[in-house]
């Protein structure tokens, strides 16, 4: 897949940057920004490009339909049913029964506008004890990858202002719909 994933990326212009650490056996990859389709399709590509190992993503039940469902779980999908409230308790329990495990959340949690990004990747990461990776998509200058990797200290604001540094400067396909999560947030 990777081989494939480079002649797809390179055909429609994209670069990857940044290699993911071999010795890393479980992580929280969040993806932003998310605002289009096309950014699992160049994003899964990237990963592949990336050497990330086999990646679980969350991704609402309601698309696990027959065939697109199988299509989906063999890529590493995991139905989501949105009204249930055990979402960072299951992944904890993953991270914790599995001997590598990376899980890619993309914190605006929709491909609409969202205002205010959902905590649940933070929450996950900072009670399994495993890092966050930090990923983009540029749409601007045809460029996604690894931005950066770090520990949640369990201050989630100070945490958030560094993502939201590291973000501020990247053009989602639709920047309309991408923004920072605000700080002092009760949700």
């Amino acid at each position: 897949m990777k081989y494939i994933s480079k002649i797809y990326l390179k055909s429609i212009g994209w670069k990857i940057k940044g290699t993911f650490p071999a010795n890393l056996k479980k992580c929280v990859i969040i993806a932003a920004p998310h605002t289009s389709n096309s950014d699992f399709i160049i994003g899964r590509a990237a990963f592949y490009m990336l050497g990330i190992p086999k990646i679980t993503f969350l991704i609402k039940k309601e698309l696990f339909f027959f065939p697109m469902g199988y299509i989906l779980k063999a890529m590493g999908g995991f139905p989501v049913d949105r009204k249930k409230n055990t979402l960072v308790k299951d992944s904890i329990d993953n991270f914790n029964n599995k001997k590598a495990f990376y899980l890619l959340i993309t914190p605006e949690g929709t491909r609409k506008l969202a205002k205010v990004w959902k905590k649940g990747f933070y929450h996950i990461s900072y009670e399994a004890k495993v890092p966050v990776v930090v990923t983009y998509m540029d749409y601007a200058k045809k460029e996604g990858g690894l931005g950066y990797i770090f520990e949640p200290t369990g201050n989630y604001e100070e945490d958030l202002k560094k993502i939201n540094h590291f973000y501020k400067d990247v053009t989602a396909k639709y920047p309309e719909n991408f923004s920072l999560s605000p700080m002092n947030r009760n949700k």
